[in-house]
């Protein structure tokens, strides 16, 4: 009866987990692109980039303004003509309205207009390559997270089974104690097993919600909401190093965005040469502009009219300032190259060691699923002979430890092989979305 009574409770753990909400790892990905705070944040630095990509920031439009302007003035006045007569007057108003619409438009400034805007332009594409390593990142960690909470749903099953073996284990051992078939040590020690595989229940259940947190948190939904997730768990074994290592070279977001940087770092470059330059500018408007005076010979006056023209200028002599700024617009794209070089080096080895333990864990998991099979005859084989007398309770407890085990070594090679395989899959910006 109490067999019966703890099979019931396992079952009624089971039927909790798929009285949640079941969530799959596409689910997890898609409402993780809609929700992350970090996601948006980078489509928002994006968005600016793309808003800053324009003509008129590169300097290309001209700019339009209009201005208006009024004076007035309340004076005592006295005037001495050439003929020697004093002309006297209090409080003489004068007034002068002026009000137009010009134009200031910089026609030629030694390309630097066409070099800013191209690199506007790669501004853009940059904050493209943040987002997408943005992306790629956020996506590892749920892609990773969710596989981890799998891989603890499953550690919890096999606790459960330990548990209800420990259970019967104990259950027997006090029948046995009872009619005086075993010693009270027996009892005991099959009591505290029971209670260790509990606690490692508990343990585990801790993780697993702590998990489940975390994963909420990454898709930026309501922390409150519970889930079970699939425990289904395909690796990818297709996996080449040569293909990851080329890959990495055009989809690597670091990769990209440094050499991305070296091209910021050439265009620098131009602009700063197009200081050599001359600089010419066409000024246009309409202009009008009103004044009345209480005194002199012209009391009134009124103009308006186009008003155009050009101004030119040509450095020649800054105190040596242009011959150091493009030394050092060099030196900035040199360290430019050094940077990218650099990544590149840093992601090969990353990819060359992620690829041995990828390659590792492959083979220790096909290893530890072997053994776990192997384990579980074993416990099957001494369980059947502890129910008959023939073995010890120490060997018996042994045996169970090591399916125990065995299963935890499992799954735990299982989790370190998904982790190196999405790792390598990120650094070659290929996981697929």
């Amino acid at each position: 009866m109490k067999k019966l009574c703890s099979l019931a409770c396992i079952l009624l753990i089971n039927y909790g987990c798929f009285s949640q909400e079941k969530l799959t790892l596409k689910e997890a990905i898609t409402t993780t692109l809609e929700n992350n705070f970090d996601i948006k944040l980078a489509k928002n630095d994006t968005q600016i980039s793309s808003i800053n990509n324009h003509i008129g920031n590169a300097g290309m439009l001209p700019s339009i303004t209009t201005t208006i302007a009024n004076s007035n003035s309340l004076l005592n006045t006295t005037q001495t003509q050439g003929d020697g007569t004093v002309r006297k007057l209090d409080g003489a108003k004068n007034m002068n309205l002026t009000y137009g619409v010009g134009l200031d438009w910089t026609v030629f400034d030694g390309f630097k207009m066409f070099a800013k805007k191209e690199r506007l332009e790669t501004l853009k594409k940059l904050g493209e390559q943040q987002l997408q390593k943005t992306i790629l990142e956020t996506i590892n960690s749920v892609t990773q997270t969710y596989y981890q909470i799998a891989l603890t749903q499953m550690q919890i099953k096999t606790i459960d089974t330990a548990i209800l073996i420990s259970e019967q284990r104990y259950q027997l051992a006090k029948n046995r104690y009872t009619i005086g078939k075993a010693s009270k040590l027996e009892m005991l020690n099959a009591e505290v097993d029971w209670n260790s595989d509990k606690s490692q229940k508990i343990l585990l259940q801790q993780q697993y919600q702590s998990e489940k947190l975390t994963l909420n948190q990454l898709m930026s939904r309501d922390l409150s909401v519970d889930f079970f997730v699939e425990e289904t768990i395909q690796l990818d074994e297709s996996l080449v190093l040569n293909d990851l290592i080329q890959a990495s070279e055009n989809q690597n977001p670091d990769i990209v965005g440094y050499v991305l940087n070296e091209k910021i770092a050439q265009l620098n470059l131009k602009e700063t040469k197009a200081n050599r330059y001359p600089l010419v500018r066409l000024t246009s408007g309409y202009n009008f502009s009103r004044s009345q005076a209480s005194l002199g010979f012209i009391t009134q006056a009124k103009n308006n009219g186009w008003v155009y023209g050009f101004n030119a200028s040509l450095p020649i002599f800054d105190g040596f300032s242009q011959s150091r700024n493009e030394k050092i617009a060099k030196a900035q794209i040199d360290n430019a190259k050094l940077k990218t070089q650099l990544t590149k080096q840093d992601i090969q080895t990353k990819i060359r060691m992620a690829y041995l333990n990828y390659q590792s864990n492959i083979a220790l998991s096909k290893i530890e699923k072997q053994n776990t099979e192997i384990a579980k005859q074993n416990l099957d084989i001494t369980q059947a002979k502890f129910n008959i007398g023939t073995i010890t309770p120490i060997e018996y407890r042994t045996a169970q430890e090591n399916y125990i085990n065995a299963q935890f070594r499992a799954t735990q090679v299982l989790q370190n092989a998904i982790l190196q395989e999405n790792q390598l899959k990120m650094l070659a910006g290929n996981i697929k979305i």
